[in-house]
């Protein structure tokens, strides 16, 4: 009888605890890639900042249940365990970072049945229902590094170009495509000599290895335009040993060392930063604002900050305030840059 009385406190206890708070599974990708980091601590500021709020309004409160996938085709397989693991616990609600498009497809599947919301941010899942997708405007991203390669080597011969891309997320297949785009729109003359794979450090290195093995000479390859910092930075690294200042890059997230590489005028020219931290914000809000009810956006698109050396000064770090807009220091059909965040 005794037992029977603490069990039932304790089912008391946890049903009180369950109404007074959303549990949200938050599903992170890698701690290894800085700007990511960064987008984590942005959502678990964002739920802090939520709790108060609601201790205040006597709201309900977040608990939020943490799971990192890690890096490589390991960190998909856990994925999609952890995802699983979700779902089972009848979570009310699944913030994820996807490390494939395809791999969590089955799993949002599942989520749908069960009637668990799902808002992924930064990648997309290619099937199933997602309630809201956050992520940078990764087109923006593209776009704005070739506009800025137009500008910058107009007048020259033909640009030959080496992309470093990674076809197996939405994000980087969007900044191939604006970057691509923007060279047509501005006629820029390029030939696409090779196209190589890299988005975390260690493919990264490897990549810069071949590059150099692939175009010895100097003068052999102008640009390269790699899809993120986390292969990109090794990239940089690689070239940089080898005194490879003929060669100038184009890149996306906005690293910091990134960001002194510019500073110091060394071989990055253009990377276009994510608001990291923002981004993670808005999907922890917008799982929230789902919860209580509240009408969200299908998809929405934080804007990217173009740093080169002459908009350094006005650029604020990953974690933002997403600045005010300016007039690009180079030629474009759009003048101002676009700070808005953009919802469908």
């Amino acid at each position: 009888m005794k037992k029977l009385a603490v069990a039932m406190i304790f089912v008391l206890a946890t049903d009180m605890f369950a109404a007074g708070s959303y549990r949200i599974a938050a599903l992170f990708w890698s701690m290894n890639i800085e700007g990511q980091v960064a987008m984590r601590k942005g959502l678990e500021a964002e739920t802090e900042k939520i709790n108060q709020e609601a201790a205040k309004s006597n709201g309900k409160k977040i608990e939020l249940l943490k799971y990192v996938a890690g890096d490589g085709d390991g960190g998909m397989e856990k994925q999609i365990r952890q995802f699983e693991e979700a779902v089972r616990l009848k979570v009310d609600a699944i913030v994820v970072q996807p490390t494939d498009n395809a791999a969590l497809s089955p799993m949002l599947k599942e989520a749908n049945k069960a009637g668990i919301p799902v808002i992924a941010y930064d990648q997309y899942i290619s099937s199933g229902k997602l309630d809201s997708f956050v992520t940078s405007d990764n087109y923006q991203a593209g776009f704005l590094n070739g506009e800025f390669i137009s500008h910058e080597f107009k007048g020259k011969n033909t640009l030959k170009i080496a992309i470093v891309e990674y076809p197996h997320v939405s994000s980087t297949v969007h900044r191939v495509d604006g970057f691509i785009d923007a060279l047509e729109k501005y006629k820029a003359p390029y030939r696409l000599v090779k196209r190589y794979e890299a988005v975390e450090p260690i493919k990264g290195r490897a990549v810069g290895k071949q590059i150099l093995k692939d175009f010895p000479k100097p003068g052999s390859l102008d640009i390269i335009f790699t899809v993120n910092d986390g292969g990109g930075l090794a990239i940089v690294d690689e070239l940089t040993k080898a005194k490879r200042t003929d060669i100038a890059v184009a890149t996306v997230d906005g690293d910091p060392k990134s960001v002194e590489i510019i500073k110091n005028n060394g071989i990055i020219k253009i990377d276009s930063a994510q608001f990291c931290g923002p981004m993670g914000a808005v999907a922890l809000r917008t799982a929230y604002d789902r919860l209580q009810g509240k009408k969200i956006g299908k998809e929405i698109l934080i804007p990217v900050f173009p740093i080169t050396k002459e908009t350094l000064k006005i650029y604020p770090g990953w974690l933002g305030p997403i600045p005010s807009e300016f007039k690009k220091p180079w030629r474009s059909d759009v003048p101002l840059w676009n700070n808005k965040l953009k919802t469908k």
